[in-house]
């Protein structure tokens, strides 16, 4: 009898514990769920460039509020960067731990060259204006959900041909009789047509004569380049006469070759995200003794483009003015030029291990190993010979 008792008091008491300890492990469980991680923001600066490709690095700021380390199978990080609606780099990590407390996960997305042509276009058709977006978001298949990053979206402008509207006099080449051979008085500039080939800048000199002779003007030639890449040149022929003591307007239109525009992304990138543009005239003229070609050296056209697509160049505590800038704030990311790609271009990511901080208890909690990036085909890179895609610039 009494053996049968002390059964049961034994029996009763491993059950109570074994439901308390359930308990328990309910509750962890429930503040393991409803605690869930949170993306608190997004860092991105440009990596190292070459002739296909772009690389940029990314540092996503996570925070586990959890008193364990976020596993559960792992979790999934998907990225993507939009420039004027246009898909300009994706990417995908797979098999992420987040450590407990804050820590940073970065990622290396590749933007392939060949798509900032079409970006080009949409900047330009949209007044030098880009918007850019910037998305992430982390899925645990565990939890059967997603918590992503604030959405950063900032607004990105230039202004390259502006400057060329001028009413300065600027005498041109030299009279047999002596003095200036023409006086430009006004030089205009604005877009002309834009396509997937080909961006015109349409351009108007108001002329003046101070000889006693009427100059006909045969031909006008340009060259323009964007940090020494030649990007186009040409003529246009049968300018008209300019009669003696008057005053007429000569127009003439710039063709930049888009075909060469990713090349100039890659020198922009590496000088620091600038360009300068130079556009060089030149002229041929009837005299009476003779048609002359003259080099227009006084109108030539130089302008300094700076951007900060990222919003993380530093202030140089000038006070001037950037083309297409914010006010620059952060820590200077200078572009590389890479002699090899060190594996970046072909199905490596680059990345390091996320670095974790300590958490609220001053322990520091364990670095989890990231896994290569995976971007989904998207941004498959075609060699030498690319045609320049005619895609809708939304």
């Amino acid at each position: 009898m009494f053996s049968r008792l002390r059964w049961l008091v034994s029996t009763t008491r491993r059950a109570v514990t074994l439901a308390a300890v359930a308990l328990i492990l309910t509750a962890g469980v429930a503040v393991f769920v409803f605690s869930q991680p949170s993306v608190a923001g997004v860092d991105n600066r440009f990596g190292a460039v070459n002739e296909t490709a772009t690389i940029v690095e990314s540092d996503l700021q996570v925070r586990n509020p959890n008193p364990v380390g976020a596993t559960l199978g792992g979790l999934t990080v998907d990225y993507a960067i939009d420039m004027n609606g246009i898909r300009m780099a994706t990417g995908t990590k797979r098999g992420l731990s987040i450590p407990q407390g804050q820590s940073t996960v970065p990622m290396s997305t590749r933007l392939a060259n060949e798509r900032i042509p079409t970006w080009w276009v949409s900047h330009v058709r949209n007044g030098e204006r880009t918007t850019l977006a910037i998305n992430a978001d982390v899925h645990s298949a565990a939890l059967g959900t997603s918590f992503g990053a604030p959405k950063v979206t900032r607004e990105i402008e230039t202004d390259i041909i502006s400057a060329f509207n001028s009413t300065e006099e600027r005498p041109v080449g030299s009279s047999p009789t002596g003095g200036p051979l023409l006086v430009i008085r006004e030089t205009s500039a604005q877009w002309g047509e834009v396509s997937a080939a080909e961006t015109n800048i349409d351009m108007r000199f108001v002329v003046y004569n101070p000889n006693a002779y009427p100059i006909p003007v045969s031909e006008l030639g340009y060259r323009a380049t964007m940090n020494g890449i030649e990007m186009g040149s040409g003529t246009t022929e049968d300018q008209g006469v300019i009669p003696p003591g008057e005053t007429r307007s000569i127009e003439a239109t710039t063709t930049l070759d888009n075909q060469h525009i990713d090349e100039w992304w890659v020198s922009h990138l590496q000088n620091d995200q600038t360009t300068d543009l130079r556009i060089d005239f030149s002229a041929r003229f009837g005299l009476p003794t003779g048609t002359i070609e003259v080099p227009l050296d006084p109108l030539a056209y130089t302008r300094t483009i700076e951007t900060d697509i990222f919003d993380n160049k530093p202030d140089d505590g000038s006070g001037a003015e950037s083309d297409g800038t914010e006010t620059p704030a952060g820590t200077p990311t200078p572009t590389p030029t890479p002699t090899d790609d060190d594996g970046l271009l072909d199905g490596d990511d680059g990345t390091t291990t996320p670095t974790a901080t300590p958490s609220d208890d001053g322990t520091a909690t364990p670095t989890p190993t990231p896994t290569p990036t995976d971007d989904g085909g998207l941004l498959s890179i075609r060699g030498p010979g690319r045609t320049v895609p005619d895609a809708p610039v939304r």
